[in-house]
């Protein structure tokens, strides 16, 4: 039971699999020549290839595997993303919009910062009011000028991307650059060892693949920890109802602008995703089954794109069913589920890439020495993740707790029967108070106050009354509005930025 942890066997490829694969292969017991990643990848089964949106974590990540800025942008048609915007979320009417931004609030008690909007800038939505991005978005503007070194910017930002073409290009970056052992193959057994653990995996032209350490990678699959080691699934669609989505690739005209942020547009059983790219909009519904039928979601989604895009041509819609939860344990053994084969919650804020990243983290900074201390890191690891997983469910519900359209399936969705105890008090709460650190003391906290902050004040909750006045806190309302206008007036087009990535690109705009 002390053997050294040497061998890592990843089984899946896609973001997921990929991810973890150069992770691992870059760090620091790799390069000392203490891991061996083999990676393992049936050659027909094609990767979901939706998921476009990441957070700015990812920002690391890249820098931590090696892949430069502009070579991923060009490589994964990708752009930048500082935040997400609503829009229908809380009436459904014209005006009803709000912003979660990257960036957070001044640094200034909360409440003092509450009062001073409500006192001096109530005529501006708190997103704009507490930093200048909201005016970066809603100019179209990049985050960063090209002279910042890779990775920093005016800013703080991730981005949007092609989820198939960021795969291949993790691919080639592991195997080429990282010395990723790749096996184009189909798992078709798994032997234990005597311990219970994973001790190898039978592959169908490549015959075993030993490990120490195994990350299963296969998605809704679910090879390794689902199907061979029985972890149960723990259903969530009580709580979060959507489990269909529709996704459309819609082409734009070159030198059309590129959004700043993803756009959520909310509709009778469910929301609209828009992505922006350079070469085309990634546009899908996502809907509860139980609410709206498929041909309605493919009308309610097709008049969506008619509007936002009048001359695009009809494209083809591919259709997604989901399950909505995750695992109850998500390490166990020698076995760690990351990505869809640990769970997926539909993509309201972009969770599933950054949970890959955050697992990766976990893993990496608590590696196991020996299989003698990996129950120890498992147990970790899984309250961590069980707690990660807690606050999405209610993250995201909290967008629908808060709002009062009246179709059926936002009744549903607010009606206290479907809302997380948790959330109901913190709701309950935040009346008397804002959300503080209080309220999420971890480390890394996947939402933090301030993101809650956003959706509260963004969608209309009251103010807690008596909030203590402050000249400081006016001061730093003032200058983020002159800030904002300073990053106008610096700050190029996205679309001007990402086609200089591309000489190709501006030849075509040109003809």
């Amino acid at each position: 039971m002390n053997e050294a942890i040497e061998r890592i066997v990843i089984v899946g490829g896609g973001t997921a699999g990929w991810l973890a694969a150069s992770r691992l292969a870059s760090s620091r017991r790799a390069k000392a020549g203490r891991l061996l990643v083999t990676l393992i990848e049936a050659p027909d089964i094609p990767t979901i290839g939706v998921g476009e949106g990441t957070w700015p974590t990812m920002r690391a990540t890249l820098a931590a595997i090696g892949i430069g800025e502009a070579e991923f942008l060009v490589a994964c048609d990708g752009s930048f993303k500082q935040g997400s915007r609503f829009d229908g979320w809380l009436t459904g009417e014209e005006d009803d919009r709000y912003l979660h931004p990257f960036t957070s609030p001044p640094s200034a008690p909360t409440a003092e910062l509450l009062a001073a909007w409500q006192a001096g800038a109530s005529e501006l939505t708190f997103a704009a009011a507490m930093g200048a991005q909201a005016h970066i978005c809603d100019l179209d503007l990049a985050p960063r000028q090209r002279a910042m070194p890779d990775y920093q910017g005016a800013a703080n930002y991730a981005y949007h991307l092609d989820a198939g073409k960021f795969a291949a290009l993790l691919a080639s970056h592991a195997v080429q650059k990282l010395g990723v052992r790749h096996i184009s193959d189909h798992v078709v057994a798994v032997a234990r060892d005597a311990g219970g653990g994973i001790a190898s995996v039978a592959t169908r032209q490549n015959g075993d693949v030993a490990g120490d350490l195994f990350i299963d990678c296969s998605g809704h699959a679910s090879l390794l920890i689902g199907n061979h080691l029985g972890v149960e699934w723990i259903d969530r669609s009580d709580t979060l109802f959507n489990d269909r989505a529709l996704a459309a690739q819609v082409p734009v005209a070159p030198g059309s602008p590129v959004a700043s942020q993803t756009v959520s547009t909310a509709h009778a059983a469910g929301w609209i995703w828009d992505i922006g790219l350079p070469g085309r909009r990634g546009i899908g519904c996502v809907y509860a089954s139980r609410f709206m039928d498929d041909d309605a979601a493919e009308a309610t989604l097709r008049a969506y794109i008619a509007r936002a895009l009048p001359d695009a041509p009809e494209v083809p819609v591919r259709r997604l069913s989901f399950p909505t939860g995750h695992r109850a344990r998500f390490w166990e053994g020698n076995c760690i589920a990351i990505g869809l084969s640990a769970g997926f919650i539909e993509p309201l804020e972009a969770s599933a890439i950054v949970m890959i990243e955050l697992s990766l983290n976990a893993l990496l900074d608590n590696f196991p020495a020996s299989r003698a201390a990996m129950a120890i890191h498992a147990e970790r690891f899984n309250e961590l993740f069980r707690y990660r997983w807690d606050r999405i469910v209610e993250f995201l519900k909290l967008h629908y707790a808060l709002s009062r359209r009246e179709e059926p399936y936002w009744l549903a969705q607010r009606d206290p029967a479907h809302v997380p105890p948790r959330l109901a008090t913190m709701l309950q709460l935040w009346r008397d108070q804002p959300p503080s650190a209080w309220d999420f003391p971890r480390v890394d906290e996947i939402f933090s106050a301030e993101s809650h902050q956003y959706i509260l004040y963004g969608m209309g909750y009251p103010v807690p009354a008596d909030l203590p006045a402050s000249e400081r806190a006016a001061a730093l309302l003032a200058e983020n509005r002159q800030r904002a206008r300073s990053l106008a007036a610096a700050l190029p087009a996205n679309r001007d930025y990402l086609d200089a990535l591309r000489p190709d690109s501006n030849a075509a705009a040109a003809r």
